[in-house]
């Protein structure tokens, strides 16, 4: 026995996808706070367009609808609004105000706390008392305050609003709201003061202190390429002081590439480019700023050399800073250990290779044994049919019920490999599907067709209905057809007495398949496996009904597949209700599968095993080339039986010799001798021959062809039998072809 094992890495997915999202926003929030930090609008003293500026940052960097700063009047009785920036309508509004007295709670908490950070704002206590009159009016969940300190006394609030579900703020959140509030206090006092020169003393140092405080390395580079100045974050990460990194060259600490000079140069080309058309458009020295900021800064994952000799990998952005006359001075790199994360990647991708192989592995032994059991299957289902036609002779009732017995183990059997194929082939990522517009009434009408004679052995009453709306659906016909029929045999089988159901409706995303019956249900301690492959849900359930719990697991991915899904509700005792619904699609196909149709075609019309009256002859000749004698045998004995000439090869060697000679009127030839090339030319020139190229040609296969075995043989070959090859079947093709 091989046992075939396989990790499951979507936990370890989840993990690595939640710490990348938390990098990200960590750098963009440090990215944020340097913008301002070296932004020329503080230089100006004018406290307004500071203010619109810090707002817009602030909301485009924590994604909230509304950022707004409101300060207290001279009496000190109330906050009023300056600046409201509201991102759907990219406007700055003013003018509301808070009554000191009417909400003493919340200017408390402003006085003693950091940042007030209210997850759900219109019941947290801190907050509460302006759910009637603001925040409900504004439909604004989530809160996060900053207040707003001026030499040791509180001058106002920086309000960040959420609107929608409530949102938990992050200790990096509250961290950066605190340093907007800072920057607020700047804004301020470069205002009041008045002098410019102060202003940028204060500022510089809180830009120091934002410098020295970020936890993503920082390095200040000349256009030489020479360390200007670093901040701790990036010491730690090369392992040197300052005084150390202070004049050497940035590139020694970095493992460079080839294409990492393409990209310096490309970068340089463009801010070239940029400074000509600002001296010929005329544009202003600030909008040719944000346009720097904006478009020229590269990204890249690099090794660097720390002091102690080890490597440590980094994510990299370097961004340029112009001068005072907007040509390029500096290079701000900033530098993030991802060390950690690239492990991770590193252990994961190991995962993965070796879940890769375990699936390849599993596919292996699955398509061996599928080949080992279908073999004597054929010949076991295949004799099985000639003895139930009582060509050898007659039967007695206990012979025949054993013979039927056989077939139906067969076929289960059978039904049960292909399962096993059909969900390798979905988790292999193999299946291909082929989409086409069907009619939902057909599609419909087939499912109850097919599972009507197994609810009236039962006595239940079988139902469907269809919203007129529902009159198309844009699926893989052979796979819906097979999701309908696994809900709906599950129903029959789990329902001793009452009613099954199909219900069909359109819904404005696409179409709901509901199968609902009155059966034992599920426990909901069950709910969990029901969708796992071998899964029986009880041990007892088991031993009374039989299954390999595959169905519903092939129906999930199926409809997976198909960008849709299967949900269900169950009460133990009183029924369960499964729903497949499909997706409308956005580019559906318009081809069809001619071939699959046909099949389904004949089981469909087909309500039992045998059809009821035998074909007769008129001295017809088949030429049989099969490679598997057993098979070949029940075929030649059957069609001897009903009084065809038949002349039987194992292999195609001799394939054009044997049709000139026999003169056959029709042609079965196994697939798998098909593949051989010297075979293949031989069955081309057949029908380059004018007398030959209308001779039917019915290809015989272990399997359901891929799609590219059938888009190489529609010129060769009429159309295909999958073996064991169902009598019902057989004589399908003999009315056709030779009636």
């Amino acid at each position: 026995m091989q046992v075939v094992s396989a990790i499951d890495i979507t936990k370890h997915n989840q993990a690595q996808e939640a710490l990348r999202t938390r990098e990200n926003s960590r750098r963009k929030q440090s990215q944020t706070l340097v913008q301002l930090a070296r932004s020329k609008t503080f230089q100006q003293g004018n406290l307004d367009a500071v203010l619109r500026e810090i707002t817009e940052t602030a909301a485009q960097t924590l994604l909230v609808e509304r950022v707004g700063v409101w300060l207290y009047n001279e009496e000190r009785s109330k906050i009023e609004c300056i600046n409201l920036y509201n991102v759907k309508t990219k406007e700055h509004t003013f003018g509301n105000s808070l009554l000191k007295t009417n909400f003493p709670a919340y200017f408390q908490a402003l006085e003693e706390e950091r940042t007030i950070a209210a997850d759900d704002a219109r019941n947290d206590i801190r907050t509460q008392e302006l759910s009637e009159s603001y925040l409900s009016v504004s439909g604004i969940t989530s809160l996060l305050d900053a207040p707003i300190w001026l030499e040791g006394h509180l001058v106002g609030v920086v309000c960040h609003e959420h609107i929608g579900e409530g949102r938990q703020w992050t200790l990096e959140e509250e961290s950066f709201a605190g340093s907007i509030a800072d920057f607020v206090t700047l804004a301020i006092e470069a205002k009041e003061r008045n002098v410019v020169q102060e202003a940028l003393r204060q500022s510089e140092a809180q830009f120091r202190a934002i410098f020295e405080r970020s936890s993503i390395g920082i390095g200040l580079i000349d256009m030489k390429a020479q360390i200007v100045d670093t901040n701790l974050a990036l010491c730690d990460i090369l392992g040197y002081s300052r005084e150390e990194l202070y004049g050497k060259c940035f590139t020694d600490y970095i493992s460079i590439k080839k294409e990492d000079l393409k990209l310096y140069k490309q970068l340089m080309s463009g801010i070239r480019t940029d400074l000509k058309r600002t001296s010929r458009d005329a544009l202003q020295p600030s909008k040719h700023q944000e346009q720097l900021a904006e478009r020229h800064r590269i990204e890249i994952e690099r090794r660097c050399l720390h002091k102690n000799g080890n490597l440590v990998w980094t994510h990299i952005s370097v961004s340029v800073i112009p001068g005072s006359n907007g040509k390029p001075e500096f290079f701000l790199a900033m530098i993030e250990d991802i060390t950690e994360r690239k492990q991770t990647e590193l252990k994961l991708r190991a995962s993965q290779e070796a879940a890769e192989a375990a699936n390849r592995a599993k596919s292996e032994f699955l398509a061996t044994m599928s080949h080992e059991l279908r073999t004597p299957l054929n010949t076991i289902m295949g004799l099985s049919q000639l003895l139930q036609q009582e060509i050898v002779g007659s039967l007695n009732e206990k012979q025949n019920e054993y013979i039927s017995c056989i077939y139906s183990s067969g076929e289960h059997l059978l039904a049960v490999i292909n399962d096993i194929l059909d969900l390798s082939k979905v988790e292999a990522g193999k299946e291909e599907l082929l989409l086409s517009s069907l009619s939902v009434a057909d599609i419909c009408n087939y499912a109850i067709w097919t599972v009507r004679d197994r609810a009236s052995e039962k006595g239940l009453q079988l139902t469907h209905k269809i919203d007129r709306k529902a009159d198309i659906c844009v699926a893989d016909e052979r796979r819906i057809k097979q999701m309908l029929l696994n809900l709906l045999t599950n129903a029959i089988k789990f329902t001793p007495a009452g009613e099954v159901s199909l219900v069909i409706k359109k819904v404005p995303q696409g179409i709901t398949f509901t199968v609902s019956d009155t059966g034992i249900g599920i426990d909901s301690s069950q709910f969990e496996f029901l969708f796992e492959p071998f899964k029986q849900l009880d041990s007892q359930l088991n031993r009374q009904y039989e299954g390999t719990g595959l169905g519903l697991a092939l129906t999930r991915k199926l409809a997976r597949l198909h960008g849709g899904d299967v949900t269900f509700t169950s009460t133990l005792g009183k029924g369960s209700q499964f729903t497949l619904f499909l997706p409308n699609p956005e580019h559906p196909g318009n081809d069809t599968n001619e071939i699959d149709d046909t099949e389904e075609e004949a089981n469909f019309t087909s309500s039992s095993l045998f059809s009821s009256s035998r074909v007769i002859p008129t001295n017809k000749t088949i030429l049989l080339v099969e490679e598997e004698e057993n098979i070949a045998t029940v075929l030649q004995d059957y069609l001897h039986t009903i009084g065809y000439q038949v002349k039987w090869i194992d292999n195609g060697n001799d394939f054009l010799k044997q049709v000139e000679s026999f003169q056959p009127n029709l042609v079965f030839f196994d697939l798998q001798l098909a593949k051989d090339v010297h075979i293949w030319n031989l069955l081309n020139i057949l029908r380059q021959e004018p007398y030959r190229k209308h001779l039917p040609i019915v290809m015989m296969t272990s399997s359901e062809p891929l799609e590219e075995e059938i888009a190489m043989l529609p010129g060769s070959f009429n159309e295909y039998l999958v073996k064991p090859v169902r009598i019902v079947q057989l004589e399908s093709i003999l009315m056709k072809y030779l009636s």
